[in-house]
């Protein structure tokens, strides 16, 4: 009899200790899973949104460019420290990364192809791509998010040209977790450990892998070089210790594993899936404590039926350790809720100021265009300024050759010299077509241009700059020399903007060769590799020095005297080829003088407009 109730006292006990010890592995599993939880879902729009800038969607368009290579690396390497990520970097769509935030680093990531890693795949065909793994470069975990870079491009329209990843750190989290009871594991797809606060279980799996999970972690490379071992599990059995709240599940599994001295340790495991990354996470408790407590409580019942007055002080002792127990599980839980609130709170304030920072770019770029705008607008009608005293001689010259022509068709008539007075009519039409175009080509030069691109034809745009340019070239003393590859070349552009920057680069290779010898302009169009069409424009000036070719392109930066520009026109051409989708260079000439080279796509005549 004393045996039977020995054995149901220990058995109870054991049951209430491995419950009791379910529960606090319970709660630590949840302040586990929400802490891995937040720090994924802080980074995990990230990508997405990073995606979007100009400077990375640029480089994609022109990846062998080394001045936006620079811009990207730099861009990455400042988002990252600002974002506390491990590294930002970018590929192309065969996988080869052109940009990273480690870019001045010796384990850098650029030139390196990680198309074998699942979540280039996932980002580039499903719009994102998670993935946990061992860096083969830095051969340093991290939890990679990839999100795809997309681009506009002219023949197939929105298109996936590259994928942006920002690599998440988390040793800060397993750091966290020091101690050795209770255990905590996380592990990937396959079961191998990768997070642990047991380094030695590191990169083992739990129990014997198959052969297909082998063949998956070496096809993805997952951990590098890394060697992946096994944690000896001798055997499981799986337990029901009463039901949670809700009516769940409440079992939880008895795992014996083997130790390298030859013994073998016993563990209660409660687990979680985190299905976002396909993550296990486990906290596994050692059931010693707990059965030799039941063992203990077992023994001392048995001595109460021998000792009652004994045996009363034991089952109070008993009791008022379980009280405080239980105080200790409330407080810690209290503790662990008041944790997992204020974390979320900090999740929230750190999504609205994303938000704000959006909202903040979206409306700095819309003043960016407006003012872009109003800025061309204001360089053309200066140039209309600086035009309009030498423009009036271009209009007087043939009103008052067309009046002499009138009056001397007068005379003729008089004396009845019909052929005479045709001639001079003839002559006046030429006058009134000459002023005709010339007012055109002003009206059209100073109206606000449409912002859509559409072919622009180039031989009509160039000879109506020569129109507008002939009277400064005549009192230059200058001539525009025109080479065009093909009468019918035509680029994708707006016709009005175009001639601006025709117009601001002819104004400023003549200011720049006011003191030279040969006044000639070289103006030539080509065809050149990939779709474009080149335009140089070449003086036999002095030059651009070497150290102002950086600045020559900066708003109000200019090398005439005072008073002589206000150091928009090259800014402005500028920001204008750069909306075509183009490129403004400068360049000194083999042969002497400056040389501006832009290249816009080539487009066929169809559908001109401005």
């Amino acid at each position: 009899m004393a045996a039977l109730v020995t054995a149901l006292v220990h058995g109870h006990v054991t049951r209430s200790n491995l419950h009791d010890l379910r529960e606090r592995s319970l709660n630590t599993l949840r302040l586990t899973e929400a802490t891995l939880r937040g720090q994924l879902l802080r980074f995990d729009r990230l990508p997405g949104l990073l995606a979007d800038e100009r400077t990375i969607r640029a480089l994609l368009l022109r990846p062998g460019d080394p001045g936006l290579a620079d811009q990207a690396n730099r861009y990455l390497k400042d988002t990252a420290t600002r974002l506390g990520a491990s590294d930002l970097y970018l590929m192309t769509r065969d996988g080869e990364t052109i940009a990273a935030s480690n870019y001045d680093q010796p384990q850098s990531f650029v030139g390196g192809n990680f198309a074998f890693r699942p979540y280039f795949r996932d980002a580039l065909t499903q719009g994102e791509g998670r993935f946990f793994a061992l860096g083969t470069t830095s051969n340093k975990r991290g939890y990679y998010v990839g999100a795809p870079v997309v681009v506009y491009d002219r023949a197939a329209g929105l298109r996936a040209l590259g994928v942006l990843v920002i690599k998440v750190d988390l040793d800060d989290i397993e750091r966290a977790w020091a101690g050795n009871d209770p255990r905590i594991i996380v592990t990937d797809p396959e079961g191998i450990v990768f997070m642990s606060n047991r380094p030695d279980w590191l990169y083992r799996g739990l129990g014997r892998r198959s052969a297909e999970d082998m063949a998956r972690s070496r096809a993805t490379r997952r951990y590098a070089d890394q060697e992946v071992g096994e944690i000896p599990v001798i055997a499981r059995r799986h337990l029901e210790l009463g039901s949670l709240e809700g009516g769940r599940d409440a079992g939880a599994d008895l795992i014996w594993v083997a130790t390298e001295g030859g013994g073998e340790n016993e563990y209660l495991a409660v687990k979680t899936q985190m299905p976002d990354a396909d993550w296990t996470v486990m906290v596994l408790s050692a059931t010693a404590a707990a059965r030799l407590d039941a063992l203990v409580f077992a023994i001392a019942a048995l001595l109460a039926m021998g000792v009652t007055g004994t045996g009363g002080m034991l089952v109070w002792q008993r009791r008022r350790q379980l009280a405080e127990r239980l105080a200790v599980q409330q407080a810690t839980q209290a503790e662990l809720e008041r944790r997992v609130t204020a974390r979320t709170a900090e999740l929230a304030r750190t999504n609205r100021a994303l938000e704000e920072e959006v909202e903040e770019r979206i409306a700095a770029e819309a003043r960016l265009r407006e003012t872009q705008s109003e800025l061309i607008q204001a360089g053309k009608l200066a140039a209309l300024g600086q035009m309009s005293a030498a423009l009036s001689h271009e209009f007087n010259q043939p009103l008052s050759a067309a009046r002499n022509y009138a009056e001397n068709a007068g005379l003729f008539l008089a004396r009845g010299e019909l052929a005479e007075v045709e001639a001079n009519l003839g002559r006046i039409q030429e006058m009134i077509d000459r002023t005709t175009r010339i007012s055109r080509h002003l009206r059209d030069f100073a109206r606000k241009p449409d912002q859509a691109l559409r072919p622009v034809a180039l031989a009509p745009t160039i000879a109506a700059v020569q129109e507008l340019l002939g009277w400064r070239l005549r009192q230059a003393g200058a001539e525009l020399i025109v080479d065009l590859d093909d009468p019918d070349l035509a680029v994708t552009a707006g016709a009005v903007r175009l001639q601006q920057v025709l117009v601001n680069l002819l104004t400023n290779a003549l200011d720049a060769t006011a003191d030279a010898a040969d006044r000639r302009l070289h103006l030539q169009a080509r065809r050149v590799a990939g779709g474009r069409v080149e335009l140089r424009l070449r003086d036999h000036g002095p030059g651009v020095p070497v150290q102002l070719r950086a600045r020559i392109f900066d708003p109000f930066f200019s090398t005439k005297e005072v008073g002589k520009g206000l150091g928009l026109g090259l800014s402005i051409s500028y920001n204008i080829v750069s909306d075509f989708d183009g490129v403004l260079e400068v360049q000194d000439h083999p042969g002497g003088g400056a040389e501006f080279v832009v290249r816009l796509h080539e487009a066929d005549r169809e559908g001109e407009g401005t």
